[in-house]
């Protein structure tokens, strides 16, 4: 059953308990692939993805290995990922995190590879390339398309959208964007995720829920 955990902003305080859970052993233990290609398409060397491993020695993860997708085979990145329990896929451009998940054959990887019980955990970009499609990559304004990517489609590992770094100021630009899409669309704050496991799925962290098109939890 794969697990995915969907992220805004990584992993708040809000979103301890729920990570903790995951954990398959002791955190000591657990290894990381930090996966850092999204951040490349804004900047050459972004010292904000320092706070995510930060986050993750917080909760006493420190063996966490950065990965880049770009010039990787995806016979190299089976070889890295299988020996990880968790996938951490940063924020950045998600349409130059697309790009290469395709490049690099990661899109063929990461299904087989949660099934055998690895734990995916996504970050703005990170989330929206699991979803049917990137689409609301558009919509905030907060990516370019600097690679001319045509082809918006993504992993489709869940069925809905996230749109994700939401406050009361984007609700109008989402309200207007969300007709234009079929697909049931889930806003998250900085404090929130959504946690996925199998075909179930619900809001987790801040409790305060935005959603639209008729997005609705299935998991109690």
């Amino acid at each position: 059953m794969e697990t995915l955990l969907l992220t805004s902003q990584g992993l708040p305080d809000t979103l301890k308990d729920v990570f903790v859970s995951l954990l398959v052993k002791p955190a000591k233990d657990i290894k990381v692939s930090f996966i850092t290609t999204a951040a490349y398409g804004e900047e050459a060397n972004p010292p904000w993805l320092q706070v995510y491993r930060d986050q993750l020695r917080d909760y006493g993860i420190s063996q966490v290995e950065d990965l880049d997708l770009r010039g990787k085979t995806a016979q190299e990145l089976s070889r890295i990922l299988d020996a990880k329990d968790i996938i951490f896929v940063n924020g950045g451009n998600s349409f130059y995190l697309l790009d290469w998940v395709r490049k690099s054959g990661f899109d063929r990887l990461v299904q087989p590879l949660l099934r055998a019980g690895k734990l995916y955990i996504g970050i703005s970009a990170g989330s929206y390339i699991v979803c049917p499609t990137i689409e609301q990559s558009n919509w905030k304004h907060q990516d370019r398309n600097k690679v001319g990517l045509t082809d918006l489609t993504g992993l489709g590992l869940v069925p809905f959208l996230i749109t994700a770094h939401y406050t009361e100021a984007y609700r109008p630009i989402i309200e207007r964007a969300a007709p234009t899409t079929k697909y049931p669309v889930v806003a998250l704050n900085d404090r929130q995720a959504i946690l996925v496991k199998g075909d179930r799925y619900k809001l987790v962290g801040d409790q305060k829920r935005v959603f639209f098109n008729g997005f609705r939890e299935n998991w109690p």
